[in-house]
């Protein structure tokens, strides 16, 4: 096995030019193993002072990898890695979530614990597993709310059902603010 030819920034000179090559027809992809693909060249450092969960998570959502740093207990390091694969393209897999009788104060603990601004509001299930969807509570809800014994019944944004209430005109553009998504049972 020869030596390989590597090249920093400074070994290569790029000529401005004119091309005929789209930009959407390249491809700047790479493999970091023979497993993992990145669809951009980039990994950021495995330091404490540049990659933590925020750069790492923001690295896998243009294509990139962010490489966690250790310099934390195997605790903390267990907790940085969920955090980032918990967050998926904007999708998230298990929420956190809580119950319509639950107050603003514990609306609030759970968004600063989780570092969230959100919280789908699910109705108590004597079974096993998740309860129906009723509504949203996020930080516009609880902004200018006072009594941290209010329950988020009354302050989260209910189910958007039909696209009538809570329908908002901005300019020409027309939208439903914070209306919690679900997908549909049995549709792929």
């Amino acid at each position: 096995m020869g030596i390989r030819l590597g090249l920093t920034f400074d070994d290569v000179l790029l000529v401005p030019g004119e091309s005929d090559v789209m930009p959407a027809q390249v491809d700047v992809g790479t493999y970091v193993t023979n497993a993992i693909r990145l669809n951009i060249p980039l990994m950021s450092a495995a330091m404490d002072t540049v990659t933590e969960t925020d750069l790492a998570i923001a690295m896998a959502q243009v294509g990139g990898i962010g490489v966690l740093h250790r310099n934390n207990s195997v605790d903390e390091q267990a907790q940085m890695v969920r955090q980032v694969k918990k967050f998926e393209a904007g999708m998230v897999v298990n929420p956190v979530t809580m119950h319509p009788d639950e107050t603003l104060a514990d609306a609030l603990d759970l968004m600063a614990r989780h570092k969230i601004s959100g919280i789908p509001v699910v109705e108590r299930c004597e079974r096993a597993g998740p309860g129906k969807l009723v509504g949203i509570v996020t930080n516009r809800d609880v902004r200018f709310a006072s009594n941290p014994q209010q329950p988020v019944s009354e302050l989260m944004t209910r189910e958007a059902g039909d696209g009538s209430c809570g329908r908002v005109q901005f300019g020409s553009q027309a939208f439903v603010p914070s209306a919690p998504y679900r997908k549909a049972v049995g549709r792929g």
